[in-house]
C-alpha cells in the first residue's frame, strides 16, 4: 500500500471517528489531514476532490440527516469527511499553482 493510501486512509477514519468524539480539536486535526491528503493527490484526481469538497460543505453532507435512527451520524461523517476534502482542496490549489508558476515544477 502507497503512502497516499495510508494518508487517506487515516483521514477518513479520523473523519469517521472525530464524528462520534468531541476533541476540542477536531477541525484542526481534519485540516491537518486534508492537508497531508491533498499533497498526495495525482493531477487527474485534483478536480474531482474539489468538487465532492464544495458539495459537502455546501450541505450535501446535511442531506442525511432526515434518516431516522442513523441519518445523523452519517451526516455527521460526511461533515468531517467534508473538512478533510477541504484541506486537500487547498492543497490541491495551491500546489496547481506553483507547478504553474514555478519552472519545473511537476
Amino acid at each position: 500500500m502507497s503512502i497516499a493510501k495510508i494518508v487517506w486512509l487515516v483521514s477518513a477514519l479520523a473523519a469517521v471517528a472525530l464524528s462520534f468524539v468531541d476533541t476540542g480539536y477536531d477541525p484542526a486535526i481534519l485540516a491537518v489531514l486534508g492537508l497531508a491528503s491533498g499533497w498526495f493527490l495525482d493531477l487527474e484526481h485534483r478536480r474531482g476532490v474539489i468538487i465532492a469538497a464544495i458539495f459537502l460543505m455546501a450541505g450535501g453532507a446535511a442531506s442525511l440527516n432526515g434518516i431516522p435512527g442513523i441519518g445523523e451520524y452519517l451526516g455527521a461523517i460526511l461533515v468531517g469527511l467534508g473538512a478533510v476534502f477541504s484541506g486537500a482542496s487547498v492543497m490541491a490549489i495551491v500546489r496547481t499553482l506553483v507547478e504553474r508558476i514555478v519552472p519545473g515544477g511537476k
